[in-house]
């Protein structure tokens, strides 16, 4: 059932990526600048003349925008858990990445950003900061551009990166699934120069001039073991939340992965793609049977992937 799950699942953001795939292609690429060449951050960055889309979000990859079900639940554990995090130290902005590409980082923290801004009226903002190979857009169903790429490069101010939905629920098949009130930065067009866009620190100063607006901040990064790009974003975060699949991640690229984020606070792993876990040690999060956890890497971990 869950093969039969990740090829639809691929399909689908493969076919709602498309047409973003070909304006990044065909667009010119971004060079960096040094910090001193770039404009100055906006003052007083002002949420009211946020840019208002049309988004068509994915419900297959987007279980969380449902009212019931594992999905919602299992997210919902993975909330609390944040929660008690933040109870014991600040925590606001979260880098979510993993060691590897198709570990599901990108499905994991955009769940957990509507999770989080279903609760409590959170203001949540999702930044995708995988410039290589972005995806957050096709989830969500919204434009690719413009976004963190021009913004790096100076070529566009916070006002012309940050959208929101301009219709807050959708109805699919006579349900009305409610959207909430979440910002979203997409990764922009072109990545050629995506290290040195994002060493230019100027990720770390968007961060600080929005922090004040929103209850969380969550970023999608690169996987680390293949792009330095991962390291550098996590600067700008709280903490970082590391994913790994059951069952295809070796147990040694997630202790490298780990041991990449040496220099940052790790909430810990979110394990998924695992079946038949003990479900009081586990949250489900897709329509695909499988589950997930939170936690450290371990030799059981090893014995039962191998």
């Amino acid at each position: 059932m869950s093969r039969i799950y990740d090829a639809l699942q691929r399909a689908d953001l493969e076919r709602q990526t498309a047409q973003g795939k070909d304006a990044a292609e065909n667009a010119e690429p971004y060079f960096a600048s040094g910090s001193e060449d770039l404009p100055p951050i906006e003052a007083g960055v002002n949420l009211e003349n946020t840019v208002l889309h049309l988004w068509k979000p994915s419900l297959v990859s987007l279980p969380t925008l449902g009212d019931r079900g594992e999905g919602i639940e299992q997210f919902r554990a993975l909330r609390s858990q944040i929660y008690q995090f933040r109870d014991q130290n600040p925590l606001k902005t979260i880098l979510v990445s993993s060691g590897m590409p198709a570990e599901g980082k990108t499905y994991v923290v955009a769940n957990l950003a509507v999770s989080l801004a279903r609760n409590r009226n959170n203001t949540v903002l999702l930044i995708d900061a995988d410039l290589r190979r972005p995806a957050l857009h096709a989830i969500l169903g919204a434009p690719s551009t413009p976004g963190l790429t021009e913004y790096l490069a100076g070529a566009a101010e916070v006002s012309d990166i940050l959208q929101r939905n301009e219709n807050p629920r959708i109805v699919e098949a006579g349900i009305m699934h409610a959207i909430p009130d979440l910002a979203f930065i997409p990764a922009g067009a072109g990545g050629d120069n995506a290290s040195e866009l994002v060493a230019n620190h100027r990720i770390e100063e968007l961060v600080a001039a929005l922090s004040p607006h929103f209850d969380w901040i969550l970023i999608d990064s690169p996987p680390v073991l293949a792009f330095a790009d991962a390291i550098d974003l996590a600067r700008a975060a709280d903490a970082v939340l590391l994913v790994a699949r059951g069952a295809t991640t070796p147990f040694d690229v997630a202790q490298r992965a780990q041991a990449a984020f040496a220099n940052s606070r790790i909430l810990g792993y979110v394990l998924n793609a695992v079946k038949d876990t003990l479900r009081r040690t586990s949250y489900y999060y897709d329509y695909g049977k499988q589950d997930a956890s939170i936690g450290s890497p371990t030799r059981k971990d090893k014995r039962r992937q191998g």
